[in-house]
């Protein structure tokens, strides 16, 4: 008390020393928080809770040190895969191939593509000079459809194109073709494996199956079949032809007595949906899933967009009005992989935990219409 009797105030010091606490706790309550959080994100790394690791998936997928990526293609198909005289495999499956191929930590010399039938992809057993073999993807228009799952056994990626079921005719052929019943009591060729036979038959076609698309596009060129039903995105490669791609390629033409094709869009089918066979190995399966979530979330990576624009963008304006393939590459399956918490600023993140929402689709290409039908599954 002052001399007047009113309360003293406290000096300049004793408030620069209740600052000093206030701020001392401040900096005490911030660093706990620090110190809880880092644990709650290293104590499980450390003691090997929650998703694997990148890495342990390589181990687990039979991965590590392996000397080669054995891969199962079509060689038959221009634009989708095709195998040319010099040896050398091209088109869209084979750059999504590569593709995952790069993710796994192969580079392009490592990647060994084998010829593989439509009724072994199930199996993985692709031809080798002595024999089959069994190889680590199938990447072979293959689609993605339940009885292939539960009845023979393949285990799908995610999607990694959408197409859909079309049919094609010598362009000399009067048509028009936009449903299967217009090729009643038509001789109608596709794959032996396509659940497309017993709707050909209900249509009233006569249906016959081959091993390879190009044995029924040849067929219809030496007059035994009158049409060809299989994926627009395999069929658009042989109506193509020899036309020059906006860089100037052209596809091989391997078949005699080539004449000019026509592509119906049939407005039958639902969408095609390719997927990768990795086989009953979980982790692999992962693994190739990552990839192509890296594929279509991260900006830097236009590895599919490339190989769209390589293979099948080009070849649209030959196939109206059927769309050869939608131009977007369907949404990933995201997978949860363990991390440092440092890894998540450092590296490109694929599925990492807290990694941001795979961004919203880009519409389709005009024309494209998602149906909702039946699966004819080529």
């Amino acid at each position: 008390m002052s001399e007047t009797g009113e309360p003293s105030l406290p000096g300049p010091a004793a408030t620069a020393s209740a600052r000093a606490r206030w701020v001392r706790q401040i900096r005490l309550v911030g660093l706990v928080v620090v110190l809880a959080v880092l644990a709650a994100a290293v104590v499980p790394i450390v003691l090997g809770f929650g998703p694997p690791t990148r890495d342990e998936l390589m181990e687990r997928a039979g991965l590590k040190g392996k000397p080669q990526l054995l891969v199962g293609v079509k060689d038959d198909q221009p634009g989708v895969s095709q195998r040319l005289p010099n040896d050398v495999w091209k088109g869209f499956d084979v750059d999504i191939a590569y593709l995952i191929a790069g993710y796994l930590g192969f580079n392009r010399s490592q990647v060994r593509f084998l010829p593989i039938e439509s009724e072994d992809r199930a199996r993985r057993q692709a031809q080798d000079r002595d024999g089959f073999v069994t190889v680590d993807l199938v990447i072979a228009s293959y689609s993605v459809t339940k009885k292939r799952e539960e009845e023979e056994g393949a285990v799908f990626s995610a999607p990694y194109l959408q197409t859909e079921q079309s049919v094609v005719t010598l362009r000399s052929d009067k048509g028009p073709v936009s449903s299967l019943e217009d090729l009643t009591d038509r001789t109608v060729c596709t794959l032996t494996t396509s659940t497309a036979i017993p709707r050909l038959r209900q249509a009233g076609a006569r249906p016959i199956g081959r091993n390879k698309i190009s044995e029924c596009i040849q067929e219809m060129y030496d007059g035994k079949v009158n049409a060809v039903t299989s994926d627009a995105a395999i069929l658009a490669g042989f109506v193509t032809g020899d036309q020059p791609g906006d860089d100037g390629q052209r596809f091989p033409v391997t078949l005699r007595n080539v004449k000019p094709l026509r592509h119906w869009d049939i407005g039958e089918s639902a969408a095609e949906m390719w997927g990768v066979n990795t086989g009953p190995n979980d982790a692999l399966r992962d693994l190739v899933d990552l990839a192509l979530y890296a594929s279509a979330t991260d900006p830097r990576n236009s590895a599919w967009e490339e190989a769209y624009t390589g293979n099948f963008r080009w070849q649209q304006r030959y196939n109206l009005p059927q769309s050869v393939a939608v131009q977007q590459q369907p949404d990933p399956r995201k997978v949860e992989v363990r991390q440092w918490p440092w890894e998540r600023i450092a590296l490109p993140a694929p599925a990492q935990p807290g990694s941001p929402a795979v961004p919203a689709r880009l519409a389709g290409p005009a024309g494209w219409r998602g149906r909702g039908r039946r699966s004819s599954g080529c």
